[in-house]
């Protein structure tokens, strides 16, 4: 029995998460997909346009079988720790024998051999990042330049320095290696498969296909002219639910929408207290306070643009925040925390096929599985708690129901 694995965020799904699903699928010969979903909050440290569990549903209506939430832990993260803690998932489950994901390359014949040189981070390949640290570049321009490097001059892959850096700078791309160099280190039996992405890129601002828009066009559509002019780009069942949600007072959730608490956090705690927090790295916290008196609107994407530099991406500085916003202290997602793997299978949803696959796990699976959060004490689901209330209070319609669901929320069957 074949069963796909699938790493994903669905902010919001779309008519390109429809085709990855099926040609998964496909290519996979696969009689059921399990999802590993980001929960609350991405991996971009961004805030998801509506809940987990409206997303959750998203992805039942079209089909998957089994939806297992990645905990805020490895789902805010980087590259690397958020592909190990997704694939340590899918291995955890006992039952997953493929893992596909879209790339640019759409082919694994480059980035197998990268992968294979890349799993053990060798001190070679550490000297080549802070080697490009020290120009000022970003981490993963840094590390995408030393990898290039590292994997050039011994021939991996095939490619010269400049062709594996240029590819690897492609975001799906460097996704997919994280993902396969995961699953070396776990030693997993996973088969990897990747699909070209099709139409759209990840990071085009707007929709240059008639059915095909990447999740940041779709989402600028939906801030700009509202949901009416994304539907052509939604399966119809994500419309449904995501108009449900809008018309409840449960979205659009966006960054502007936890304004309020963080500059309160910001503004009460010391620069001491503010370099506590996880990725609060090279005195962000000094040119916090400073930059805080100064600003000139009060918003979040306004104090993001004054922090924004060569050095540090939107994307790191969107984390940085996040952590403030969730309190994430760095002991708890450090290396060494992190590197020990997901302590629990969280179940956020299933369909009849699913309902089998979770009989199966029960005998399978190297985890316990969690249908409620209140079945285990565990650091990592005490935070993807405290998270979904920090979220539901960035909703319009705040409620205690919605504070308190992921104690009283069971999986969503469909």
């Amino acid at each position: 029995m074949n069963i796909a694995g699938l790493i994903v965020e669905y902010n919001p799904f779309h008519n390109g998460h429809a085709y990855h699903f099926t040609e998964a699928k496909k290519l996979a010969q696969a009689d059921a997909v399990i999802a590993v979903m980001s929960g609350d909050f991405l991996q971009r440290g961004e805030p998801a346009i509506v809940s987990k569990w409206a997303r959750t549903e998203m992805a039942l209506q079209v089909g998957v079988d089994l939806v297992l939430e990645l905990p805020v832990a490895y789902a805010v993260q980087p590259a690397e720790w958020f592909a190990y803690g997704a694939v340590a998932l899918l291995e955890a489950t006992g039952v997953t024998t493929h893992l596909c994901f879209g790339s640019e390359a759409g082919a694994l014949d480059v980035l197998q051999p990268l992968a294979e040189r890349l799993a053990d981070e060798s001190a070679e390949l550490q000297a080549r990042v802070a080697e490009e640290l020290a120009t000022g570049a970003s981490y993963p321009a840094a590390y995408a330049a030393a990898a290039a490097r590292v994997c050039a001059a011994e021939g991996a892959g095939g490619l010269d320095a400049a062709a594996a850096r240029a590819m690897l700078e492609q975001p799906n791309n460097s996704l997919g290696l994280h993902y396969m160099i995961a699953l070396r280190r776990l030693g997993s039996g996973i088969t990897p498969l990747t699909l070209r992405r099709l139409a759209a890129d990840y990071r085009d601002a707007a929709p240059r296909d008639a059915a095909i828009a990447s999740a940041t066009a779709v989402r600028n559509l939906l801030a700009h002219s509202g949901l009416t002019a994304a539907v052509p780009y939604l399966p119809a069942s994500t419309a449904d639910i995501m108009a449900r949600e809008f018309a409840a007072g449960r979205g659009p959730i966006t960054w502007e929408s936890f304004a309020q608490p963080l500059f309160h956090r910001l503004l009460l705690c010391s620069p001491e207290e503010l370099a506590e927090h996880h990725e609060m790295t090279e005195g962000l916290e000094h040119r916090i306070k400073k930059l805080l008196p100064k600003l000139k609107e009060p918003t979040v994407e306004h104090l993001l643009q004054q922090l924004k530099t060569k050095r540090y991406t939107h994307t790191k500085l969107q984390r940085m925040l996040l952590h403030v916003l969730l309190q994430s202290p760095s002991g708890t997602m450090s290396r060494t925390a992190l590197s020990g793997g997901p302590g629990y299978l969280r179940v956020l949803g299933f369909s009849s096929t699913g309902r089998e696959l979770l009989k199966r796990m029960k005998k399978t699976a190297s985890l316990p599985i969690v249908t409620r959060a209140a079945e285990l004490n565990h650091p990592h689901l005490s935070l993807d708690i405290q998270a979904s209330g920090i979220y539901a209070n960035g909703m319009a319609n705040r409620s205690t129901s919605e504070l308190m669901r992921d104690y009283r929320q069971p999986p969503i069957q469909l």
